[in-house]
């Protein structure tokens, strides 16, 4: 191989490489909620409070998640990704994720998703559910939506 042919090798693998990259940025699809208290019933209206932003972004099967949340009235114990049968409807602990053990904090996890669940995470079947010492049952909810291409 000549000096020009090396060159020429050298300048097509980095496009290659810079393409590769620039294709797997875009394929990216990110992911948005505010988490909201929601009480299972009635006595629970005085202890079920806060809120929260929490973002996804979903590559091929991967979905990395972090988020914030404040306002509890009591320390948070879990964080959970579930994925329901529809939007809007409860449903399986997917993964744990990590989450602030205090009123107020942040929320982070990475998930490998099966192939059957990337889909179902495509359609909004996916919420993030936060725990907390006064409501073990789940205090604040978010459903996960793609949000719009800018």
């Amino acid at each position: 191989m000549n000096l020009k042919q090396g060159s020429d090798a050298v300048l097509i693998g980095a496009a290659v490489l810079y393409l590769g990259l620039s294709v797997a940025a875009q394929g990216a699809e990110k992911y948005k909620t505010r988490l909201s208290p929601v009480p299972l019933d009635t006595s629970q209206l005085d202890t079920i409070k806060g809120g929260g932003l929490v973002t996804a972004e979903l590559v091929g099967n991967k979905v990395t998640i972090t988020g914030t949340f404040s306002g509890m009235t009591s320390p948070a114990t879990i964080a959970q990704l579930h994925q329901g049968p529809n939007m809007g409807m409860r449903g399986k602990v997917v993964a744990e994720l990590t989450v602030t053990k205090a009123p107020a904090g942040s929320i982070s996890g990475s998930i490998e998703l099966t192939p059957t669940q990337a889909p179902m995470f495509r359609k909004g079947n996916f919420y993030v559910q936060i725990h907390s010492e006064k409501a073990p049952e789940g205090n604040l909810w978010g459903w996960l939506v793609l949000e719009p291409r800018k």
